[in-house]
């Protein structure tokens, strides 16, 4: 129990983190059918991960700026990195959250 606890502060730490990186789509109407009617979590989830992508290629044009000595600071190069790595892991731990979802509701019996 304890485990979840840490790795759901984590979690939360991480997206704090990021929330500044990561723009998800806003509307000026933030009801539930709003966000229905954007396509929801599935809409939601795959511009993240489009932006987990960009910030992937930012830190992978960074480190190759860095390697041909065009004037990338190392220290930019290994922030670049970090919040992609960070934004990957964010990524991952939303999904698992998501598949351990799925299939409590599916092994629940009527």
């Amino acid at each position: 129990m304890i485990a979840g606890i840490n790795g759901t502060n984590d979690a939360f730490r991480t997206a704090t983190r990021l929330s500044s990186e990561v723009r998800l789509p806003t509307s000026s109407n933030t009801s539930s059918t709003s966000v229905a009617n954007e396509g929801g979590f599935g809409e939601v989830f795959k511009d993240a991960i489009g932006q987990v992508n960009e910030l992937e290629g930012k830190a992978h044009a960074a480190i190759e700026n860095l390697m041909s000595g065009s004037g990338t600071d190392v220290h930019q190069a290994m922030i670049s990195a970090e919040k992609a790595s960070m934004a990957f892991d964010l990524a991952l731990a939303i999904r698992n959250k998501t598949i351990q979802s799925y299939q409590s509701i599916m092994n629940m019996q009527f």
